[in-house]
């Protein structure tokens, strides 16, 4: 197959741009050479930005794909870019949604791709959705050949997975409190790169997924004091958690409120059964006992990429303030 992956080089898409080499395929990329990350050998390499039309056209020329893959479309005017763009050119074109597009909080556990698509708290989510909408509207008007694809929390060694990044871990070596947002017991779902890939790499030129849209997670479900006690113990820290109301955080911290309203506050559990019949060698074999250690030592390897975010410092330091002030002397 020669296919076309739109970025490649993020956290979700590098593992899977190393497993389509694996497997064979011809696979070429589609980006502005602005990550960190290296690009994979044996890659053909298009420099081009998606979202300028003319620039992705000169990049692309007469190149037609069996697949293509867009990482990187966020609201529906990217989706109408690559609709015109890639019609005639390619016999499946891949978006990568968002599970946060689920119905927020989920009305039943566990959430399946029947799940009503529904997040009134995340404006991320909701241009996510309305993407989709676009692309089902492009396949039942045109027969346009799409797939919707749904990853939740995709990591790799590069992410910590909590708001504030390195910045928590900071915190817990030098023995500060941390926050968790309410009682740290809703579930959560983390799911590596390298087990996403096996999902994403077998859906591409898979007939039976044509139309159709497929969550691919992990099968492991952790609450949040749990992530905490596993990043803890992997940095050899021992976690000294203040849990605070997500409403709370996002009174004093909008942005990251949304992110908890609109997405980690809410137990997210996921049923694999439609991936794991699109693809039959899907299975998730990392959990995140073993991930997270991965995650230590790159930042570890590397006094760069221990960064520490002194504002969000300062934001924690606030709400523990007032958290604790609450409590009766």
């Amino acid at each position: 197959m020669k296919v076309l992956f739109i970025g490649g080089t993020g956290i979700i898409s590098s593992a899977s741009s190393r497993l389509a080499l694996q497997r064979g395929i011809d696979l070429h990329l589609l980006n502005r050479g602005q990550s960190p990350r290296p690009t994979p050998e044996g890659a053909v390499v298009l420099r081009g930005d998606a979202r300028d039309p003319r620039s992705a056209r000169a990049a692309l020329g007469a190149l037609s794909f069996d697949a293509v893959v867009d990482f990187m479309a966020f609201t529906p005017d990217h989706i109408e870019a690559d609709l015109d763009l890639f019609r005639g050119r390619t016999r499946q074109l891949v978006f990568i949604s968002s599970a946060s597009a689920y119905q927020t909080p989920p009305a039943s556990l566990p959430v399946t791709e029947s799940t009503v698509l529904d997040n009134p708290y995340w404006q991320y989510s909701r241009n996510k959705i309305a993407c989709e909408e676009r692309l089902v509207r492009a396949y039942r008007e045109e027969k346009y050949p799409i797939t919707i694809v749904r990853p939740s929390h995709t990591y790799d060694s590069t992410l910590v997975p909590m708001d504030g990044g390195w910045t928590v871990i900071d915190r817990m070596r030098r023995g500060q409190k941390v926050i968790v947002h309410g009682d740290g017991t809703s579930l959560w779902t983390l799911t590596h790169n390298t087990d996403f890939a096996v999902g994403l790499v077998g859906l591409l030129g898979n007939s039976h997924a044509i139309g159709e849209a497929v969550h691919i997670t992990s099968d492991e479900s952790l609450n949040w004091n749990q992530i905490f006690e596993i990043v803890g113990r992997a940095a050899g820290a021992e976690p000294r958690i203040v849990h605070v109301p997500s409403d709370l955080i996002a009174a004093y911290d909008p942005n990251w409120g949304a992110g908890l309203l609109g997405d980690k506050s809410n137990s997210m559990v996921f049923d694999n059964t439609k991936i794991k019949r699109l693809v039959p060698d899907f299975a998730c074999r990392i959990p995140y006992s073993r991930g997270a250690p991965d995650t230590i030592a790159w930042y570890d390897a590397d006094p760069v990429r221990r960064k520490v975010n002194e504002e969000f410092n300062r934001t924690c330091d606030r709400i523990i303030a007032a958290m604790e002030s609450a409590w009766p002397k």
